[in-house]
C-alpha cells in the first residue's frame, strides 16, 4: 500500500483516481511515498526515505526544494498546461482592464449610491474613464508555452497584432501558434514594438527582474504591462516609478506586494490565474496520473528536476537515478551482468547533473543485485518494479 500525502486541498476528481486497493490518500500519513501540493512551502521540510515523488498541482515549483529533491532521489513533477485556459482567460481580461479603466469606473459608480440624480452624474462623469481599444494594437508575449501560446492565438482572434519571444519554444508549441504570430529572436524587439506586454515564463534566479528599469526605458511611451506568471519577474519599484513618470500607462499583476498595493494605475489581483474549478480539477488529475505512472511503472513525464523517460517492460524493470557522469551507465550494466541477469532493453536520459536509467531485466532481481548497484559511486536511488 502506498501513502499519498496532500499538503493542500486537492480536488477530489484527482485524488479519486488513486486505486483504493493500492493507495491511501490523506493530509497526514506516516512515511508518505508521494506528496501532492499546490502552494504549501516545502523548503524547510525534511523528507523520509520512502518519499519517491512530489507532484505540484500547478506550473510553478518555487515552493519546492527542487535541487535538494534531485539529490535525494525524489522526482518533482508539475502540471504544465493544465491551468493554461484559466490563465489565458484572465490575461485577456487583464488586457481590457489595463485599457478601459474598468476597475476605477466601477469603483466610482459604486460610490454614487445614495446620491441624487446618480444616472445623470454617471453620464456626466464617464469621460474621465475613457481608454483605448485593443483592436489593431500590438501585444508582445514573453514566453510562448502552453499559456503564452493560447493568449497569442486569442489575441489574434480579437484583432491584435502579436509578437512573441521564447528561446525555448518547443516544436509542439510552435505548430500550435497562429501563422500571423511573429516570433522574434531578440527580446528587445518585444520591448520596442509592443503596446501591451504580457510575461509568461518560469521564475528562476536567472529570470528575476526580467523587466526592470533598463527594459522599461526602451519600451513605447504608454505601454501597458501584465504579469500573471510570477511576481519576481517584474521589478515592482521600477514599474511604479515608470508609471509616476508617465512611461507606463498601466500595470496589471496577479501578485501583491507592499510596493504595488494602492499604487496609482496598478491593478493588483489576489493570485487568481488558476483559480477556477476547471483548472484545479485539471491540475489534480494530471498530478495524480504522473504519480501513478511513476510509482507503478517508473515512467517520468513532466519532471522539473529529472529527465523525462518511459519504457514498456516485459520482465522486471530496474530504475536508477544517478549522477550524470562518464562510465556510470557501463558500471550499472556490468553490475547487473555480473549477477547473471540479462538486460532485454534499456533507456537512459539525462538532465544537467542528473540521469535516469531504466532496464528491462530478465531474471530474478534480488536484493543483492540492488545492493551491488547502490554500491556504485554516483548512484542516488534504485527501484525494482515487477
Amino acid at each position: 500500500m502506498y501513502n499519498i500525502q496532500t499538503l493542500n486541498k486537492i480536488s477530489a476528481i484527482g485524488t479519486d483516481i488513486f486505486d483504493k486497493s493500492k493507495y491511501t490518500v490523506s493530509d497526514n500519513p506516516e512515511n508518505p511515498d508521494a506528496i501532492m501540493v499546490r502552494s504549501a512551502k516545502m523548503h524547510d521540510m525534511q523528507f523520509g526515505e520512502n518519499l519517491l515523488a512530489i507532484a505540484r498541482a500547478g506550473a510553478g515549483v518555487n515552493n519546492i526544494p527542487v535541487e535538494r529533491c534531485a539529490e535525494e532521489g525524489i522526482c518533482v513533477f508539475n502540471t504544465p498546461g493544465a491551468n493554461s485556459n484559466a490563465v489565458k482567460e484572465l490575461a485577456i481580461c487583464a488586457l481590457l482592464l489595463s485599457s478601459r479603466k474598468i476597475v476605477e469606473a466601477s469603483a466610482w459608480a459604486s460610490s454614487l449610491k445614495g446620491t441624487p440624480d446618480a444616472p445623470k452624474t454617471v453620464e456626466g462623469g464617464k469621460s474621465k474613464f475613457a481608454g483605448p481599444e485593443i483592436l489593431g494594437k500590438t501585444l508582445g508575449i514573453i514566453g510562448l508555452g502552453a499559456i503564452g501560446g493560447k493568449i497569442a492565438n486569442t489575441a489574434v482572434a480579437l484583432g491584435m497584432k502579436v509578437i512573441g519571444y521564447d528561446p525555448y519554444l518547443s516544436v509542439n508549441n510552435a505548430v500550435l501558434l497562429d501563422s500571423s504570430v511573429k516570433v522574434v529572436n531578440d527580446i528587445n524587439d518585444i520591448y520596442r514594438n509592443s503596446d501591451y506586454i504580457s510575461i509568461h515564463m518560469p521564475y528562476t534566479p536567472q529570470t528575476k527582474n526580467t523587466i526592470d528599469t533598463e527594459q522599461i526605458s526602451i519600451m513605447k511611451d504608454g505601454v501597458r504591462l501584465i504579469n500573471l506568471a510570477r511576481g519576481e519577474l517584474i521589478n515592482s519599484e521600477a514599474v511604479v516609478k515608470a508609471i509616476a513618470e508617465g512611461k507606463v500607462a498601466k500595470y496589471v499583476t496577479d501578485f501583491a506586494d507592499d510596493i504595488v498595493l494602492g499604487a496609482e494605475n496598478v491593478i493588483v489581483l489576489p493570485h487568481l490565474g488558476a483559480s477556477t474549478p476547471e483548472s484545479e480539477d485539471n491540475c489534480a488529475v494530471m498530478a495524480a496520473n504522473e504519480l501513478i505512472d511513476y510509482i507503478e511503472n517508473g515512467n517520468i513525464k513532466n519532471s522539473v528536476n529529472l529527465p523525462n523517460a518511459s519504457m514498456v517492460a516485459t520482465g522486471t524493470k530496474v530504475c536508477v537515478i544517478h549522477k550524470n557522469v562518464p562510465s556510470l551507465i557501463s558500471a550499472i550494466t556490468k553490475a547487473v551482468g555480473d549477477d547473471g541477469l540479462n538486460i532485454e532493453n534499456m533507456v537512459n536520459a539525462s538532465r544537467k547533473d542528473f540521469a535516469y536509467t531504466m532496464m528491462d531485466v530478465a531474471g530474478d532481481v534480488t536484493e543483492s543485485v540492488v545492493n551491488d548497484i547502490k554500491a556504485i559511486n554516483g548512484i542516488i536511488r534504485v527501484r525494482v518494479i515487477k
